[in-house]
């Protein structure tokens, strides 16, 4: 039967290469963080932003707790979804920088270029993430071709009639259920046959 789920983990590994790409970005969240909190002065330069720093500090806490959720997560994608959120935040704060009146305007703009690009390989993780998952459109098996009975339903029916239960599957001789005399009566001769001799092999010794 075929299946339409996508096979992406790599040979020789249980993870994807989009496994191990939201593993870097989870690392690269962890760097990030802690370099806007120890030393948010020297980010806000490269970024050509002023007076931002309490913000920027705000930022890193935030990168490192993603970071952290993304390494210990069984399931990367939704946290990497939440770097593409920060992703737009720091986005609109570099573009403050664009308004202010500073002579860092190209470090806001180089800022601004190298987080659109961050956040579109955050996207594209995410997105495939997604996939790898599978959906109502992805995660499809066909069973158009199984039938529980290949040769038709009238040529299953009796088809067990011959079947013979394995010996180890029975109950032991001494361990049968005794019947009584009416269901005696109800049973074929042999059967009957059957329970006299036993009964007559069980009473003979205590009778000795």
């Amino acid at each position: 039967m075929p299946n339409l789920i996508p096979q992406t983990a790599r040979r020789g590994s249980s993870r994807s290469g989009n496994d191990v790409l939201a593993k870097n970005l989870g690392y690269f969240s962890i760097a990030l963080g802690v370099a806007e909190l120890v030393a948010p002065s020297t980010i806000c330069r490269a970024a050509g932003i002023k007076g931002l720093e309490p913000l920027i500090q705000t930022y890193g806490a935030r990168e490192i707790a993603t970071g952290v959720a993304i390494l210990t997560s069984h399931d990367p994608e939704p946290w990497i979804w939440g770097r593409v959120a920060g992703d737009v935040a720091d986005m609109a704060t570099v573009v403050t920088g664009l308004a202010q009146e500073n002579d860092r305007r190209q470090n806001s703009m180089l800022a601004f270029t190298a987080l659109a690009a961050v956040t579109l390989l955050d996207v594209v993780c995410a997105s495939r993430l997604a996939g790898e998952k599978g959906g109502r459109k992805t995660a499809v098996a066909d069973y158009s071709r199984r039938c529980g009975f290949p040769q038709g339903v009238h040529a299953a029916r009796g088809a067990a009639q011959d079947f013979k239960v394995p010996a180890d599957f029975r109950i032991p001789e001494p361990l049968r259920p005794w019947v009584n005399a009416n269901e005696a009566k109800s049973e074929s001769p042999s059967r009957r046959t059957a329970l006299e001799q036993r009964r007559a092999s069980n009473v003979g010794p205590q009778q000795g």
